[in-house]
């Protein structure tokens, strides 16, 4: 079954990929002609922003995933009722302080920034982008979790496919039409309402053993505290550099950074589709079957690495040409730049490549032990980053990524081989150093070609 399961998650969630790639691509180009780059680069902050809210969730999701992976093996109804309604409980709180979270956000933030747009357009834009999440929390966050955890991503997968769609191609129509930000925000919640309908009626209809009101084991997800931890140095790693762009630098260029993340990203986000196709299994048979856990992690770090390698060598060869012809007409700001695609990508490179050594730590359950670890590369991060953006911009913010990206990411190599897996890192780095070779070897040969075909013309 989990077999089968896995499958389907890794099959549905390529093709939903491919499908909003396509997408992705085409809506972007649209709102950069239409309504610049400043705004643009609004979307951008404003969605940066608005995740430092889910701080507020205080790491409920994680802890949840990891104690439900053993009632779940199992089959465990009651176990599984008692962690679920925890969770229900929490998550309803969260709800309520995240709306009050995101109205003072629409109201502050139109006066932090310096852009052209009105209060009003800045407002409705933060306001009405946050509500999504609000309705996460009140009433789908929870099955979404219970979900993954039995290996059904696949059915939120097609789901969230069939919804972006029709998003989409609603943003279009809009677009080409001249309506305002505003209103794509507001046909995007429409969207996610649908969204939440489907999901509470598939849970009543497919769960009718599912029972919330039974009283909540909150032991079960006490780690939450330090989870949070590590999703606090998560959200400051992962969003920094747009917040410290958009106070130093500005609004366009927070684009171009937007730019780059939306492509690499992409790819990305395939990478990770694939490996959460298989995560749940993985997770399960941790709680049950160590010695069969150890053959199922040899494996995912090794394609995990092969197919982050390769994709990300291919993305390097292409980006130069792909955004001059992307961006062309767009004169505000230049997007094309030769060593922009090199530092995101080692950026990719080694928070990709670190998957297997992450997970394992997460099914472990060992958030605690690693919070300080966490902290640091937080800090490394800000630090490095303050420091150099002043002089180098853009580039000093992904410096500042890189540097704690090399600290954190043998950390973890090194701490779950040593106190997890009880074998030698050095199988790991192997991995690394023969997929970097071939990297550099394929970069290597084509860049004459890409020298005089590409950056000669521009």
């Amino acid at each position: 079954m989990n077999a089968k399961r896995g499958f389907y998650n890794v099959v549905f969630g390529m093709i939903g990929q491919v499908v909003s790639i396509a997408l992705g691509i085409v809506i972007p180009r649209l709102v950069l002609v239409s309504l610049g780059s400043e705004t643009n680069g609004l979307l951008s902050s404003v969605n940066q922003a608005l995740v430092y809210l889910n701080l507020l969730e205080a790491g409920i999701g994680t802890a949840t995933l990891q104690a439900l992976y053993k009632p779940v093996a199992e089959f465990d109804v009651n176990n599984i009722n008692c962690v679920m309604s925890a969770t229900n409980h929490y998550y309803k709180k969260v709800g309520k302080w995240y709306f009050s979270a995101t109205l003072c956000l629409a109201m502050v933030f139109p006066v932090l920034i310096k852009s052209e747009l009105s209060y009003f357009t800045i407002f409705s834009v933060v306001f009405i982008s946050g509500l999504s999440q609000v309705i996460n929390f009140f009433f789908q966050g929870k099955y979404r979790i219970l979900m993954q955890v039995e290996g059904k991503s696949y059915i939120l997968t097609n789901l969230g496919t069939i919804v972006n769609v029709a998003a989409s191609i609603s943003k279009i129509f809009l677009l080409l039409n001249g309506f305002s930000i505003v209103a794509l925000q507001i046909m995007y919640l429409f969207f996610n309402l649908i969204q939440m309908l489907y999901i509470t009626g598939y849970i009543k209809k497919k769960y009718t053993w599912l029972d919330l009101s039974v009283t909540p084991d909150y032991t079960a997800i006490s780690q939450r505290k330090s989870v949070m931890i590590h999703q606090i140095s998560g959200l400051i790693f992962q969003n920094t550099d747009v917040l410290i762009l958009t106070v130093v630098c500005g609004l366009k260029t927070v684009s171009v950074y937007s730019m780059y993340v939306m492509l690499f990203g992409m790819i990305g986000t395939a990478i990770s589709t694939v490996n959460s196709g298989v995560s749940f299994a993985m997770g399960q048979t941790y709680s049950v079957d160590k010695k069969k856990f150890l053959v199922l992690y040899n494996v995912f770090e090794t394609y995990n690495m092969a197919l982050t390698f390769s994709l990300y060598c291919v993305a390097n060869i292409f980006i130069g040409p792909f955004l001059m012809l992307y961006t062309r007409g767009i004169t505000d700001i230049r997007y094309v730049d030769k060593i922009l695609p090199f530092l995101f990508i080692a950026t990719y490179l080694l928070s990709n490549g670190r998957s297997a050594a992450q997970r394992v730590i997460e099914y472990a359950g060992h958030f605690k032990l690693t919070q300080n670890r966490s902290i640091i590369e937080s800090t490394i991060n800000i630090v490095v980053s303050l420091i150099c953006v002043v002089k180098f911009g853009i580039y000093g913010v992904l410096i500042g990524t890189i540097a704690a990206l090399l600290y954190r990411t043998n950390d973890m190599i090194l701490y779950a081989s040593n106190k997890l897996l009880g074998r030698s890192p050095i199988k790991t780095y192997l991995k690394w150093g023969s997929n970097l070779i071939i990297y550099i070897a394929c970069i290597h040969s084509f860049s004459k070609i890409y020298k005089e075909m590409i950056w000669s013309n521009y």
